[in-house]
């Protein structure tokens, strides 16, 4: 049986990263899991038909308070489908990747919900290379949901579950080893949020390790503050720490680790987009970029843009979601690219976003160049960009003729100033509405009259 042969979805389990949604609700209950950790299974096992011994796959978790329950139904799924499990505890998303594609499992899994509030879980999975699975992948998974998965045929067919009780210390050991061995962070006093999630054991050990005078803050998970007023999303917290405790410079992760969002010593948050404008030239520079550019989303704002292209390479964008950069990436032969949002993706050590490896190329960077972080991490200006969020239940607005319609006047209106871009959030029940150009109160004009069309119709 072939992807091909399962063209039509009745149920959208996937979104752009992975599974996501309400704990114990709709895809997200016990019974959903199970049958995705099934499907999952069969998918896999379709595919490694010619490994030698029984398939295995690696799982790790956040520290949501319903990642036992996911993971318990996940686990259930997978070894009823023949599948060996090995769980590797709380760990980040980048942990599980890493172990995957360097162990001797066939496959991993990550239970998080990334930078969501902990009401909500999910699960990502990742192929034997690390990297996360594609659109034929997903589809197909979905597709075996709908139809039933085909039974086992009996108890010798069950899979066994393991702990790997080192994923901690192994993770650190790698991260450790990406950071330049002739520099030292020592003499740098970092303010570190972990977002009370994924890392907050592995990132303080590793910025330690390298030398840095470290700053706690958001690792003390307890099951429901993860992301909560701290974290990549949340960086008021991060910067007010920064200044009151004169920092040279501010870390921040988000609940799962694979996302990167920074401050320099003044409290001003570096996006992405800055961070990835930064590498880019710095290994240009060194000579350590591949592929003669860099990858960005449709996300990413026009001064990066800009500014890449003033360096005499290319900029690339795809759709939003880190994987279909990846993608792009692997496709093309990059190896930087990434999100506005602080997915930084450096395939020459990691095959997925990692925010603590990321951080330590930066803060190399930072340390090449002696210099103030408020120096070192603004490369561009950034070209007025607005995003607003439009929360809906039901159908989505994007499906209305009249908020189609308003979209293609506003870019009319707008011309070649600026760039309308208007999309259903892969993760959440949102419209997210953007638009960017050299004229700011233009760009807000826009974006409000968007904004107030889509609410009118999704109310």
């Amino acid at each position: 049986m072939t992807a091909a042969t399962h063209s039509q979805k009745t149920e959208k389990f996937f979104g752009t990263d992975g599974v996501r949604g309400r704990a114990n609700v709709g895809k997200l209950t016990p019974e959903s899991l199970l049958r995705l950790g099934q499907a999952a299974g069969q998918y896999f096992a379709s595919q490694l038909w010619n490994i030698t011994s029984r398939p295995s796959i690696l799982i790790g978790k956040d520290t949501r308070l319903s990642g036992d329950m996911v993971e318990a139904s996940l686990v259930a799924g997978l070894t009823s489908a023949g599948m060996d499990v090995i769980l590797a505890g709380i760990v980040p998303t980048p942990a599980v990747a890493l172990l995957t594609q360097s162990s001797d499992v066939n496959l991993g899994a990550m239970i998080t919900a990334s930078h969501n509030k902990y009401q909500d879980n999910g699960v990502k999975f990742f192929g034997p290379d690390g990297c996360k699975l594609s659109d034929e992948a997903e589809n197909y998974i979905e597709n075996v949901m709908q139809a039933g998965p085909t039974s086992s045929s009996g108890v010798t067919e069950v899979g066994r579950v393991t702990k790997l009780t080192d994923a901690v210390s192994r993770y650190i050991k790698i991260a450790e080893s990406s950071f330049p061995k002739d520099l030292s962070l020592s003499g740098l006093k970092i303010v570190l949020d972990c977002a009370n999630g994924a890392a907050y054991q592995t990132a303080p050990d590793i910025l330690k390790n390298l030398g840095a005078s470290v700053i706690e803050i958001g690792v003390s998970p307890d099951g429901v503050n993860i992301n909560a007023d701290c974290g990549s999303t949340h960086t008021a917290l991060l910067s007010k720490t920064v200044i009151s405790e004169r920092a040279d410079v501010g870390i921040a992760l988000d609940g799962d680790a694979d996302r990167l969002i920074m401050c320099d010593e003044t409290g001003r948050v570096i996006d992405g987009d800055q961070l990835l404008g930064l590498m880019a030239k710095a290994w240009k520079d060194s000579g350590q970029l591949t592929g003669g550019g860099l990858v960005a989303t449709v996300m990413s704002n026009l001064g990066l843009e800009r500014f890449i292209m003033a360096q005499g390479l290319n900029f690339i964008r795809t759709a939003v979601g880190d994987r279909h950069v990846a993608a792009r990436m692997r496709q093309d032969g990059y190896n930087l690219g990434g999100e506005q949002s602080g997915h930084v993706l450096m395939t020459d050590f990691v095959p997925t976003g990692d925010g603590t490896i990321a951080a330590l190329q930066v803060l190399a960077e930072i340390v090449k160049q002696g210099k103030a972080a408020s120096e070192v991490l603004t490369v561009f200006d950034p070209v007025p960009q607005l995003l607003e969020n439009v929360r809906y239940a039901g159908v989505s607005p994007l499906e209305n003729s009249l908020v189609q319609q308003a979209i293609n006047n506003a870019q009319t209106e707008f011309g070649t100033e600026g760039r309308i871009l208007v999309r259903a959030s892969g993760t959440e029940p949102l419209i997210r509405v953007m638009a960017e150009g050299d004229n700011a109160a233009k760009v807000k004009q826009v974006v409000n009259n968007l904004v107030d069309v889509i609410k009118t119709q999704a109310s």
